[in-house]
């Protein structure tokens, strides 16, 4: 409310914040005496969040517990496609780890690091400023789904090109998520659209074992899980027992700041899947924790944790990960 609309509305302010002290404390009551789904209360919290942060949103959240089918808790505008920004890595992830799992491929098979293949931005391969190095695909994964390191995307593509990765995303059901093909280098692609509700089944199907080998989904959802990587957005106002419960990898390019992942309770079951995509008209150049729309990330991720948590939630099936992570100081005192 702006100073002027203050003044305006003199005294006639008093009692309309007691009539709306008196409602929120009824609406406080009714969370309380659990009248209130958990799938009610995350999508108030991301009508409220969303609204705070202002552009287009798209979202979709589910519920996870027992065999039943997920309950849909956000479904917004979710199968609008829009540009995947580094959330495509996973897509890109995906397609390299089946084709381990078909045997045409494996995590210990080398790339070389060449200078012409480096890719400024995110990561940090552009660091080195010296090259030659015989990295593992599981290196180069790691660099990619950890820290969204954009070279490794290029370094994907040496070993999985991305006519072979669109046609792994087709084969998995997926029809919205694809990268780009050059035109001009078939090894080399950009990272293209995708929904919140192909996102959010991804992850969903990941967890459940459903998309890839045990092996390698538990090597591609512990990555995702790892402390050394983001924390601005969903996983910021927790600590680090919580963070290391959720498998999440965020994108940003100009107006778009998405971020999706998959919360998992503290027996290692999933139990909750989100997926958010938005485009502002400011802020382009905010990459940092201050955007407004990652600021409604950060305020969802603590309230919906919480709330998925009381509810007391555990999918089943879902392939056993690591439930707790090594300190981030681990060795360094020997």
């Amino acid at each position: 409310m702006q100073r002027r609309d203050v003044v305006k509305l003199g005294a006639g302010l008093t009692a309309a914040s007691a009539v709306l002290g008196t409602a929120t404390a009824a609406h406080a009551e009714v969370d309380s005496a659990e009248t209130v789904s958990p799938a009610t209360k995350i999508k108030r919290v991301f009508d409220a969040e969303i609204a705070k942060a202002g552009g287009t949103w798209q979202g979709t959240v589910t519920l996870l517990d027992g065999t039943a089918a997920p309950v849909v808790a956000v479904d917004h505008n979710s199968t609008s496609v829009q540009t995947a920004a580094s959330t495509n890595k996973l897509g890109i992830a995906l397609a390299v780890l089946d084709k381990i799992d078909r045997g045409e491929l494996a995590l210990d098979d080398r790339i070389t690091l060449t200078s012409d293949i480096i890719l400024t931005g995110s990561g940090f391969y552009f660091h080195q400023t010296a090259y030659g190095d015989e990295l593992t695909v599981a290196n180069v994964l790691v660099a990619m789904l950890l820290t969204s390191d954009n070279t490794s995307v290029r370094l994907c593509g040496l070993v999985c090109p991305p006519l072979e990765i669109n046609e792994t995303l087709a084969a998995k059901g997926f029809t919205d998520t694809r990268v780009v093909p050059s035109a001009t280098n078939p090894n080399r692609m950009g990272l293209g659209v995708t929904t919140t509700a192909e996102t959010n089944d991804l992850l969903h199907r990941l967890a459940l074992g459903e998309l890839l080998s045990t092996g390698s989904t538990r090597f591609f959802l512990n990555v995702l899980k790892g402390l050394s990587g983001y924390h601005d957005g969903f996983r910021r106002n927790m600590s680090s027992a919580e963070r290391s419960r959720i498998a999440m990898k965020y994108g940003a390019d100009d107006a778009e700041r998405n971020e999706s992942g998959v919360v998992y309770n503290t027996a290692g079951a999933p139990i909750l899947v989100y997926s958010f995509m938005s485009q502002s008209t400011t802020n382009w150049d905010n990459y940092g924790a201050t955007h407004p729309v990652v600021q409604a990330h950060a305020t969802m991720g603590r309230k919906m944790f919480d709330i998925a948590n009381a509810a007391g939630l555990a999918a089943e099936g879902a392939v056993e990960l690591d439930v707790e992570q090594e300190p981030l100081n681990a060795g360094l005192t020997q």
